[in-house]
């Protein structure tokens, strides 16, 4: 699988903006992000990434040092069987409760990138770093939506995605639009929770693809199964 992307801004693709990709997903207050391999090349992955497979069971996990007790909170207030792990259903309950809904298909995509694994349920310490991710991109949504619309629409979406460091074609830019605009295409604009996807979309499968173009050459290759595993959890989370 391949395909060429001079570095930003000669060009498209991840290029030399790629580090500013991980501020979003930055750890919590107390917690560094995990290392290993992968961040001989300037990546850093967070704590949720430690996971190998997408089929690896999740591991009880327990509140980072620091944690506010809000977050404390609301994940117990979700956890009504006390298991120390909510469900799909549950974080999107607790998510919503903060005056934002969020469809099911975003909260299953956080999830996902957050556990690397399809479980659709996390514990305490990702539920922590879900929370205060979605802190971030409130303010990456809000400082792009200049006029205030509630709405993020294509020229918006190019200036936050070059924020964080994803550089992607006019031809893409107009294909995620389409594919996140709640009114199939007609508003040309993406609204909050769909942003979210959008960028989480974004980042899973450079990601995903920068883990096999190790030499930021523009290519990779894959198995079929590779390929696969990697695109099919971002169509039908």
């Amino acid at each position: 699988m391949s395909g060429g992307y001079p570095q930003y801004p000669t060009g498209y693709g991840y290029g030399a903006a790629y580090a500013a990709s991980s501020a979003p997903f930055s750890a919590p207050p107390g917690e560094k992000p995990l290392k290993d391999k992968h961040h001989a090349h300037g990546g850093s992955y967070t704590h949720a990434e430690c996971y190998a497979s997408p089929f690896a069971a999740l591991l009880p996990s327990v509140f980072p040092p620091g944690t506010d007790p809000n977050v404390v909170a609301c994940f117990q207030l979700a956890d009504q069987d006390g298991s120390a792990f909510i469900d799909d259903n549950e974080l999107q309950r607790a998510l919503s409760s903060y005056n934002q809904s969020f469809s099911l298909r975003t909260v299953h995509l956080l999830m996902y990138l957050f556990t690397n694994s399809n479980t659709r349920k996390i514990g305490p310490k990702e539920f922590t770093a879900v929370f205060y991710s979605l802190q971030n991109w409130r303010a990456i949504f809000e400082k792009f939506d200049r006029d205030m619309s509630g709405k993020i629409d294509a020229n918006e979406l190019r200036e936050a995605l070059l924020s964080l460091g994803f550089a992607v074609s006019p031809v893409v830019l107009d294909m995620l639009v389409s594919k996140f605009d709640k009114t199939g295409g007609k508003n040309k604009a993406i609204e909050y929770d769909n942003f979210i996807e959008c960028c989480l979309t974004v980042k899973g499968l450079t990601e995903k693809f920068k883990e096999k173009d190790t030499m930021y050459s523009g290519s990779a290759t894959f198995t079929y199964e590779a390929f696969m595993l990697t695109v099919l959890p971002f169509l039908i989370a």
